[in-house]
């Protein structure tokens, strides 16, 4: 089992930054791949970024590389998100997410653990 608790998040102007964090606890996680996903009023949750906890291989959507970078403290056993160049379309709600399919870390359906989510606004 595998808990996920997230943090970070809150109201920021466009163009600005928020670093969200993921605490995790549980089983070993060297074995998981880390996400995050986010969801928009109205709209599907949708892949963010991704990192593999063995490797440190990252992945990111489109419409935020670049902008966004997903890291992780072994010794914290915490996954961040620094979110910079904000943009009002960039408001949601975040979830942290953990998967043991590593291939299929862009999946909501491949998630076995999320977390409740932490809710990023940003203002134009």
């Amino acid at each position: 089992q595998v808990q996920l608790v997230e943090s970070g998040g809150g109201l920021v102007q466009a163009g600005g930054s928020l670093r969200l964090s993921c605490a995790a606890s549980g089983r070993t996680l060297s074995s998981y791949t880390m996400g995050w996903f986010r969801q928009a009023p109205g709209k599907e949750r949708e892949f963010v970024a991704a990192i593999r906890w063995g490797s440190g291989t990252t992945y990111y959507a489109d419409s935020v590389r670049g902008r966004f970078t997903i890291s992780r403290d072994n010794a914290e056993k915490t996954v961040y998100l620094q979110m910079n160049s904000l943009k009002p379309e960039d408001t949601a709600d975040y979830y942290c997410a953990a998967t043991y399919y590593s291939y299929s870390y862009y999946s909501t359906d491949a998630m076995n653990y999320w977390g409740k989510g932490t809710l990023v606004t940003v203002s134009s």
